[in-house]
């Protein structure tokens, strides 16, 4: 998102955090083998995993999700309509994956991260046109 947001000089900020649920790999970067199939896109992952917070809610127009069981936690942390709102699965703006989940491509090997980041950047693409939109 970074990237594409960089790219089209978007003339309107947009602020972009990535977090899980646990605390378990707070402070890590990304799997290295993800890290890998980026590079070779041209993208570099060097942000340190966080655990998502309240004020998020609050903070950030959506709170995207890969897959529906992590929507639904997500939920969990939503205490008001409005909030509930902006909790929507990651490929809700995506063109070519409409609200499919995104796999754990974790033991899937290379074809695995390739696809999840064919995905990703396919979602990433639709909600900065959504959002294009949104500021006309």
């Amino acid at each position: 998102m970074r990237r594409l947001v960089e790219q089209e000089e978007v003339p309107f900020p947009v602020h972009i955090e990535s977090c899980g649920l646990g605390d378990w790999w707070t402070g890590k970067l990304p799997d290295a083998r993800m890290r890998e199939a980026a590079s070779k896109r041209g993208l570099s992952l060097i942000s340190r995993a966080q655990r998502v917070q309240p004020h998020f809610f609050d903070q950030f127009d959506f709170v995207l999700a890969a897959d529906h069981k992590v929507m639904n936690e997500l939920y969990q942390y939503a205490l008001t309509p409005d909030q509930k709102s902006k909790v929507l699965l990651m490929t809700h703006f995506s063109g070519s994956y409409k609200n499919q989940e995104v796999p754990d491509p974790y033991y899937e090997g290379e074809a695995g991260f390739e696809h999840v980041l064919n995905m990703l950047e396919d979602s990433c693409a639709g909600l900065l046109e959504h959002l294009k939109k949104q500021k006309k």
